[in-house]
């Protein structure tokens, strides 16, 4: 949990009397669902201190999660980084009515055991579900437990919505676009991806950047490279960084490795071959002022990252993309104008050595990445889940 969000959370326990518990269910494969949750979290901290308090539950890879869904949830990061291909047959082959309907009568059951423990703990007034795996088994869990407390799903990916998310059966459904997930439009809310409030300031000023290149070391770089694979440093990043190294050489590169410590360590070998050219970092609590320093990320097509960026309005140069759930990312970002797709180094060297010599077009890219951004979605979502137990008076 970042420092925002662990502070966010005191101050809402130490005000006044707090009635309701708002229990979200998470799970660490790749970051970007944890994230979703840290920014509802921070948002309903912030706006209903006094009313409403937030407690999470890993059901998938927590400490109570089951020993066999740990160990799959554990072979997600390896799995994208080594093997995406084998990710996009276990997509396909799942994303149906009845692929779902298996999984549920089988391995996700051993996610009610955690989960009803939660419920019975702290007998949430709601259950928020930031994961596509997790809605179902909330609802099924609550008729012991709290048979009148709503389930929202924040729905976490942007174009191609899954067969778990498109059956969810929570109360209410949240989304990040329009997609087509039924006729009932009383349960589905557009709002947006939620993000942490240190991404509501937009994009940066040219002075802004300056000044925050030179907290990081690379204000002596006119052109300066964010490079980031989300939560599990993935998508090649490491020969893309050294391609960049090699021909560009007046671009500044910091490279955000995530909890993939192989890469760290490999580019840990060559940051002193560069002269301060090169910053390399596992996770870090200030990703958004790291993008606003930069003038272009360099990135996979992941959900969360897309939302940071364009709240941030930096440009995006898109990598790869996961098979299935991705894939409607890139063409999304691409045709909205707010960024390319790259999917070799040299085809990154190329756009890199590009946009460093077309001030105008990258004017455009970040001015189009500005407009794809929605860095409020997470105050909107937080009054829809307030709204849906009947707490109306947050608002600041």
């Amino acid at each position: 949990m970042t420092t925002a969000v662990s502070s966010a959370l005191q101050r809402s326990d130490s005000v006044g009397r707090i009635p309701g518990t708002v229990l979200f269910l998470v799970a660490d494969t790749g970051g970007g669902h944890r994230a979703a949750a840290a920014a509802l979290i921070e948002a309903l901290a912030w706006r209903y201190p006094d009313r409403l308090r937030a407690v999470e539950c890993d059901p998938l890879g927590g400490p109570s999660a089951h020993a066999v869904l740990r160990w799959i949830t554990r072979l997600y990061g390896p799995l994208i980084r080594w093997a995406p291909w084998l990710w996009g047959v276990l997509f396909h082959v799942s994303n149906s009515r009845a692929g779902m309907r298996l999984l549920h009568s089988t391995l996700l059951r051993f996610a009610e055991g955690p989960i009803g423990a939660a419920f019975a703990r702290h007998r949430p007034v709601a259950v928020v579900s930031c994961h596509p795996l997790t809605g179902a088994a909330a609802i099924r869990t609550r008729a012991a437990f709290a048979p009148s407390s709503p389930v929202v799903t924040v729905v976490t990916d942007l174009v191609t919505l899954h067969a778990a998310w498109r059956n969810d059966p929570a109360d209410r459904l949240v989304l990040a676009l329009p997609a087509c997930v039924g006729p009932d439009m009383t349960r589905h809310r557009v709002v947006g991806l939620p993000v942490a409030g240190a991404f509501a300031s937009g994009p940066s000023t040219v002075t802004e950047r300056v000044r925050l290149r030179r907290r990081y070391g690379l204000d002596r770089y006119p052109f300066v490279v964010l490079m980031t694979g989300g939560g599990e440093g993935a998508g090649g990043l490491a020969s893309r960084a050294k391609a960049l190294l090699r021909r560009c050489p007046d671009v500044g590169i910091m490279v955000l490795c995530g909890r993939n410590d192989r890469l760290r360590r490999r580019l840990d070998t060559i940051v002193d071959r560069y002269a301060g050219r090169l910053v390399v970092c596992g996770f870090v609590d200030d990703v958004a002022d790291r993008l606003r320093s930069a003038d272009v990320v360099v990135t996979k097509a992941g959900p969360g990252t897309i939302a940071e960026a364009t709240s941030c309005g930096t440009p995006l140069i898109l990598t790869s993309h996961l098979p299935g759930q991705e894939r409607g990312n890139t063409e999304y970002v691409v045709r909205a104008g707010a960024g390319r797709f790259a999917p070799t180094p040299a085809a990154l060297v190329r756009e890199v050595a590009r946009l460093r010599h077309d001030r105008v077009a990258l004017a455009r890219l970040r001015s189009a990445s500005a407009a794809l951004g929605r860095p409020h979605a997470a105050a909107s979502i937080a009054t829809i889940i307030a709204e849906t137990v009947g707490v109306h008076d947050g608002s600041r």
